[in-house]
């Protein structure tokens, strides 16, 4: 008996214990972001406008993350921006029209949780770590029980083979290597 109790006691808590078990579409009318350093003093902050993603939860509370974005979707709110960034010099959105997550583990941290997973981006497929905050669940509004989420991680672009530089005369350069990544996400519980 004792044997059982501390077995129980080693064990963590199952990931995301709040969420009933299924799928929880993304509802990307209310998720976004990310920001990246502009000419080494301001942050250009954007969006992707077209996305889906789900968090399934299984039986036993353990959750699986998944979502699509088509990079051409890109939203900075400035369409010569925009542009350039779909190009070759950056996404190349015609060569590589979609990044996608894929989780490889969600733990509990404290009071938040870490999920792990492989991140595709311009053809190139890396290991990133976002942590998460658990927002809490809402009954909605008519169409079933809502949740919420933050997620953040940074990323280096040229990890993903975007390499160009833009030196600035002065020193430095017009886009910085590392892109600040924060989700705010809600999800949908799917009947």
């Amino acid at each position: 008996m004792v044997d059982s109790i501390t077995a129980l006691q080693l064990r963590p808590p199952p990931p995301l214990p709040n969420l009933t078990a299924g799928t929880w579409a993304i509802d990307s009318v209310h998720s976004t972001g990310f920001a990246v350093r502009h000419l080494m003093v301001s942050k250009v902050r954007g969006t992707f406008n077209d996305f889906t993603g789900a968090i399934t939860v299984a039986e036993d509370g353990t959750a699986a993350v998944t979502a699509e974005i088509q990079v051409a979707s890109i939203d900075t709110k400035n369409t010569d921006r925009d542009g350039h960034i779909k190009s070759a010099d950056f996404f190349d959105a015609e060569q590589y029209p979609t990044a996608t997550f894929t989780s490889t583990a969600v733990r509990a941290k404290g009071d938040d949780y870490v999920v792990e997973g492989e991140f595709t981006l311009h053809g190139v497929t890396r290991p990133v770590e976002l942590a998460l905050e658990f927002n809490g669940v809402n009954p909605g509004m008519g169409n079933g029980p809502v949740a919420g989420f933050e997620a953040t991680t940074v990323l280096n672009r040229k990890d993903f083979g975007i390499s160009i530089d833009m030196p600035l005369e002065g020193g430095g350069a017009v886009v910085g290597d590392k892109i600040t990544i924060t989700l705010e996400i809600e999800t949908g519980l799917q009947t």
